[in-house]
């Protein structure tokens, strides 16, 4: 597959890239993006979540009423699930989330993703760009130029920029960051992918 590189205002360069088929061209494996992108989603969880049980809760020492005669159910303590303000019967515990991929699955996993939006033609390749100070305005006329004004939009550069980062940074339609750390889910969860020309070198190099 061919592309286009465009300048920043949407015009023609003139310069057409291939695009590799091993990273763009693969077969297409739907079980190899879910697993990867199950992990990703479980690894953000914090699992920190807890309640007390009835061990836990502060007070309960005393028997609340007498065992008969009352007409109420006996009751031991104040504490028990059963009552108001006592503990919590199997509720949550804090735990682990993280899942593991092997290497290889989440490759597979990234070259699938590309290559999808590679098909669905999301893939937009611009020449190199930066600014010489944060401005949101500048980002923001690149995409409108792009015609990817309102749409949901991940841009990648071959290496960290601040200025460009940092102006993309208060779009809530865009993200903007390293071709080498976009995950699978980065790509899939983004309508259209803009790569700097020599950002889709670095990714033909780090998944070729």
């Amino acid at each position: 597959m061919e592309l286009k590189v465009l300048h920043t205002d949407g015009s023609e360069t003139g310069e057409v890239v291939k695009l590799d088929e091993k990273v763009f061209g693969v077969e297409v494996s739907q079980h190899a993006m879910y697993l990867d992108v199950k992990a990703i989603m479980a690894n953000r969880r914090q699992g920190t979540h807890k309640v007390k049980n009835r061990s836990e809760v502060r007070g309960g020492g005393k028997k609340p009423y007498r065992q008969k005669g009352t007409g109420h159910a006996r009751q031991g303590s104040t504490r028990s699930p059963l009552m108001t303000g006592g503990g919590s019967i199997f509720g949550p515990e804090p735990r682990d989330y993280s899942l593991k991929v092997n290497r290889k699955v989440k490759r597979l996993a990234r070259r699938s993703a590309l290559t999808s939006k590679a098909q669905e033609g999301g893939i937009v390749v611009v020449e190199d760009f930066g600014f010489d100070q944060i401005r949101t305005s500048q980002m923001a006329g690149i995409l409108k130029s792009l015609g990817l004004d309102g749409r949901k939009t991940l841009v990648l550069m071959p290496e960290y920029n601040e200025t460009v980062c940092k102006s993309g940074r208060n779009i809530p339609v865009l993200r903007v960051m390293e071709a080498a750390k976009a995950s699978t889910y980065d790509i899939l969860d983004s309508q259209t992918v803009v790569l700097q020309k020599t950002a889709l070198k670095k990714i033909e190099e780090t998944l070729g």
